[in-house]
């Protein structure tokens, strides 16, 4: 594709308002992904350039869609409008995998030859709310997700085998009930009504077995070079012991293992860890442990017991790491420290918060994860400071960049 290709056009993009930069061509969107990350990066060194994508369309593995009613009574999905419960009727999306949504016009279409109904927010009456859809880009395995407020679906047997006679690509359909009037849309509880309750995919030459709450990266091109190069910053010898902070499945920590002596993950949600565990067996991997619990707590605890890692993947979700967990990982003084991020704004603040305690940012590289969104990927390498005159450059260093700011800032004002 031609960086320099206008969008191609969305009817639902103005109400949606997941796509912010439909209307400019990607060249120019990343460019502002590149400004934008040096605007909040740049201070702790040079920004190297953002890693685009040669077809940055329907790149999502995972679609998700609310269910409703139109005014004729028709069944419709698609997303919610900004800041609102009302659903915009989308039957195609520009980022969405084309199969994915394939199978959801299926369902719409089952819903209402079945006469299943539709939960009502308002009325509180019905029964399926939302439908989710999981990929595997490299395997082709597709799982399909029904989200009803209730365990019992009528005519459940017979609706799988229409839904899968139309997709026999299919691997296991789900229903997970969530009766909970809350954002959240996925419940606690799973009924697999056909095939394994999960899908597999292939990322780095490893095979990833993926249950429907547990998080995988949405765009499988762009996720490879982000773990390749995660992985690079690293410097594995095969000598070190390796700490996969916030680890989902095992992705990051499972590519690296073979570089490393040891890869210790962590990771709250349980049934992501209970798929890192057999995701390590599968693939043969047998120098990986993955323990449930708080990242913060779990190294709050290793750091307690004098225990060291050399380096530490870490993957925090938007809002950020907490200062407990960094200050237990100040304490346990990895060699480096791989920050990956999907919120620059929160990775600022805590790379602040690093650099004041021993570390030094050496490369920063942002990643277009989220095409025609304004949502940018980076990933930080930081080191620990070989001495204290090392960092007292350092902070010198910070010093000016901070002083030049400032006296900018105050130009604008005037």
């Amino acid at each position: 594709m031609d960086k320099n290709e206008t969008t191609k056009i969305c009817s639902a993009s103005k109400k949606c308002g997941g796509c912010r930069y439909l209307g400019i061509s990607y060249k120019e969107q990343l460019r502002k992904k590149q400004k934008y990350t040096e605007g909040l990066l740049g201070g702790y060194g040079k920004v190297l350039d953002i890693e685009g994508m040669d077809e940055p369309y329907y790149y999502r593995n995972k679609v998700h869609h609310a269910l409703g009613r139109d005014k004729k009574g028709n069944v419709i999905s698609g997303s919610y409008e900004e800041s609102t419960h009302k659903i915009v009727p989308t039957d195609t999306c520009l980022l969405e995998d084309k199969v994915s949504g394939e199978i959801i016009r299926t369902v719409r279409k089952l819903l209402t030859s079945f006469k299943i109904q539709i939960f009502n927010e308002k009325s509180g009456y019905g029964l399926v709310r939302h439908v989710l859809v999981r990929r595997g880009f490299a395997t082709g395995e597709v799982m399909v997700v029904l989200i009803a407020v209730s365990p019992v679906f009528p005519s459940k047997n017979n609706f799988v085998k229409a839904l899968r006679k139309e997709h026999p690509e299919i691997k296991t359909v789900i229903l997970n009930v969530n009766d909970r009037f809350t954002s959240m849309v996925l419940g606690k509880r799973n009924i697999t009504l056909y095939g394994d309750g999960y899908i597999s995919d292939i990322l780095c030459g490893r095979r990833f077995r993926i249950s429907p709450s547990s998080f995988y990266q949405i765009n499988p091109v762009q996720t490879k070079k982000l773990y390749e190069t995660a992985i690079e910053y690293a410097g594995l010898t095969g000598n070190e012991t390796v700490i996969d902070a916030y680890c989902g499945i095992g992705t990051i920590g499972l590519c690296a293992s073979d570089r490393a002596a040891h890869v210790i993950g962590v990771e709250l949600n349980k049934d992501a860890v209970k798929d890192a565990i057999i995701n390590s067996k599968e693939n043969k991997i047998s120098n990986a442990r993955f323990y449930p619990g708080d990242a913060g707590e779990f190294m709050t605890g290793m750091a307690a017991k004098g225990d060291r890692a050399d380096v530490v993947f870490m993957d925090p979700p938007r809002s950020g790491s907490t200062k407990e967990f960094m200050d237990a990982m100040i304490k346990m003084s990895p060699d480096r420290i791989v920050y990956i991020s999907c919120n620059p704004a929160t990775q600022a603040d805590d790379l602040q918060y690093l650099t004041k305690h021993g570390y030094k940012v050496r490369k920063i590289k942002p990643f277009d994860l989220f095409p025609w969104t304004e949502h940018v990927e980076t990933c930080c390498l930081l080191e620990r400071f070989r001495n204290a005159k090392d960092h007292v450059t350092f902070t010198l260093d910070m010093e000016d960049y901070y002083r030049i700011k400032d006296a900018e800032a105050d130009k604008e004002k005037r």
